[in-house]
C-alpha cells in the first residue's frame, strides 16, 4: 500500500476548509477512482487525492458544509484481493485512513445513501477526473467522440453518478463542483510546489539523459527509454503524458506520439516528456541537433526562439497579467530584431507573427501537464505554476521551432523547475551524444 507520505493531513484539512468557504451551508460528493479495470497499478483521481491523499477504489468523500464535518466511504476489506496484491486500505481501517486524510469519520460505502438523505443544496464535479497520464482537455475530447459514436455513446464515469444522484434523490438541487476545485489546485501550496521541484527535476534529468545518449541510427523510442528510466530511478511511477519525441519532419505535427522513426544526422529531435511524481508532473521542450552541431539555419531558428524565451523568463514577476509580460518580451524583441538580419524572409516574417502570438505563457501545471484553472486575466501570484513555451511556424518549410520550461511564481519573479536541462544552443550541442551508462546499452535497430 503505497499511500501519500509527504503531506500532513493538516495540509488536506487545509484544502476542504477553503471548500467549505465556497459551498456554504451545502453539501459536497467527490467520487474517487473505480475498480482497476486493465492490469496496471491503481492510480486515484487527482481531485478525489487533492482532497484526501486516499489511494483506494471505489472511495467517496462527502463534505457537509452545515456541520464543516468530512466523511470518507470505503468498500470493505476483499480477502481474495488481499491475498493476491497485498494490503490495501479499506473501511474496517479507520484509524489508518483518518490519520493520511485528516477526516472526521470513515463509513463503508453503502451507509453513503442514507446520509445523502440530509442533503438539500449539492455539490459534486460535473468535469471528468483526470487520471493517470490524462488531462482535461483530452478527456472532454475523448467523451465528445464517444458520445458521437452511434455504435458506442457511452457516458462517463461522472455522468454516471449525476444521473443516479437524480433519479435517487430527485428534489435535490446538484450544482457543478468542478469550478471551485478548479480554482482551489490553479495555486499550489510550499508543500506542491516542492513535490513539483522534484518533478522538474527528474524531467529535466530524463532530457539530458536522452540528449547524451543521442546518435544518427538510435530510434525515437530509444530516447523515451532513457528518459523513463531516469524518472523511474528517480521515483516516479509512470509518464505524465504521453512522450513527444520528435525529429526531422516529425516536429512539424505538434502532438507527435508515434516516437517510432531512427534519428538522422543534419536533422534536430524534440522531446517532451515528464514523470508522474507523487500526483504532480511538470512540462518541459527541448530540441538539440542529432549529428552534434546546429546547421546555419537551425541555430538561427533556434537561437532566435530561445532569446526570446530568455526573455520571458527574466519578465515574468508577480502583480503583471500574462499580457503585460507578453507585450514587455515582444518590445524588447522587436527592438533586437532592428539590427538582425534573417536569412530568408519567410524567417524573419514568421519571428514577427511569433511576438504577437498569444498562447507563449501556455497553461498551468500541477496534478496534471496540462492544469486546471486560469490565470490569463488576472496578475500572476506566487505559488502559481505554469508553462512557458514561446514557439514559431514556418510554413513554408513545415518547420516548428520552440523550447519549453515550468515555472513556479515567487514573491520576487519565478523559480524554473525544469533548469537542469540546458538551453543554451552550445550547451546542447556539447551534451549530444556524450555517452552515459545507458548510451552503451542503445544498439541500431
Amino acid at each position: 500500500m503505497r499511500e501519500s507520505t509527504e503531506f500532513p493531513p493538516e495540509e488536506y484539512q487545509a484544502r476542504r476548509q477553503k471548500l467549505f468557504h465556497r459551498i456554504g451551508e451545502a453539501m459536497a460528493l467527490v467520487q474517487g477512482a473505480g475498480p482497476v479495470e486493465r492490469s496496471e497499478p491503481f492510480r486515484q483521481t487527482n481531485e478525489f487525492h487533492y482532497l484526501c491523499g486516499i489511494e483506494a477504489p471505489q472511495a467517496y468523500l462527502l463534505l457537509d458544509g452545515h456541520a464543516r464535518k468530512s466523511t470518507l466511504y470505503l468498500t470493505h476489506r476483499d480477502a481474495r484481493t488481499e491475498r493476491s496484491e497485498g494490503p490495501g486500505l479499506a473501511a474496517e481501517d479507520e484509524a489508518a485512513a483518518r490519520a493520511i486524510a485528516g477526516v472526521d469519520a470513515v463509513r463503508p460505502v453503502e451507509d453513503l445513501p442514507l446520509h445523502l438523505l440530509r442533503a438539500r443544496e449539492f455539490y459534486t464535479p460535473f468535469s471528468p477526473a483526470e487520471g493517470a497520464a490524462a488531462y482535461r482537455d483530452e478527456l472532454v475530447w475523448a467523451a465528445a467522440r464517444a458520445a458521437a459514436d452511434p455504435w458506442d455513446g457511452r457516458i462517463s464515469r461522472e455522468c454516471r453518478l449525476l444521473t443516479r444522484l437524480r433519479q435517487q434523490y430527485p428534489g435535490l438541487e446538484i450544482q457543478d463542483l468542478s469550478p471551485f476545485l478548479d480554482e482551489l489546485r490553479l495555486i499550489k501550496s510550499p508543500r506542491e510546489i516542492a513535490r513539483m521541484r522534484r518533478a522538474g527535476e527528474l524531467t529535466a534529468l530524463g532530457v539530458c539523459e536522452a540528449i547524451r545518449c543521442t546518435r544518427p541510427g538510435v530510434g525515437e523510442w530509444q530516447l523515451g527509454a532513457a528518459a523513463e528510466f531516469v524518472h523511474r530511478v528517480g521515483g516516479a511511477r509512470g509518464e505524465g503524458y504521453r512522450a513527444i519525441i520528435a525529429s526531422g519532419e516529425n516536429i512539424w505535427h505538434a502532438h507527435y506520439y508515434r516516437n517510432d522513426a531512427l534519428l538522422k544526422d543534419g536533422d534536430v529531435v524534440l522531446m517532451d516528456y515528464a514523470p508522474d511524481f507523487e500526483y504532480y508532473t511538470s512540462d518541459i521542450g527541448r530540441t538539440w541537433p542529432v549529428g552534434g552541431r546546429f546547421s546555419d539555419s537551425q541555430r538561427e531558428l533556434y537561437g532566435f526562439i530561445t532569446r526570446y524565451h530568455q526573455a520571458l523568463l527574466r519578465l515574468i514577476r508577480p502583480g503583471l497579467t500574462p499580457q503585460q509580460i507578453l507585450d514587455e518580451a515582444a518590445e524588447e524583441m522587436r527592438e533586437h530584431m532592428r539590427g538582425e538580419n534573417f536569412s530568408k524572409p519567410a524567417y524573419g516574417e514568421s519571428a514577427r507573427r511569433t511576438l504577437s502570438f498569444p498562447g507563449h505563457l501556455s497553461h498551468p501545471v500541477g496534478m496534471c501537464v496540462h492544469d486546471v484553472g486560469s490565470y490569463w486575466n488576472r496578475p500572476l501570484e506566487p505559488g502559481l505554476v505554469f508553462s512557458v513555451d514561446p514557439q514559431m511556424w514556418i510554413p513554408e518549410e513545415k518547420l516548428y521551432v520552440r523550447v519549453e520550461d515550468t515555472v513556479a511564481v515567487t514573491e520576487t519573479g519565478i523559480e524554473v523547475l525544469t533548469s537542469a536541462a540546458p538551453l543554451e544552443l552550445d550547451a546542447l550541442e556539447a551534451m549530444v551524444g556524450a555517452g552515459s551508462a545507458l548510451s552503451a546499452l542503445i544498439s541500431e535497430p
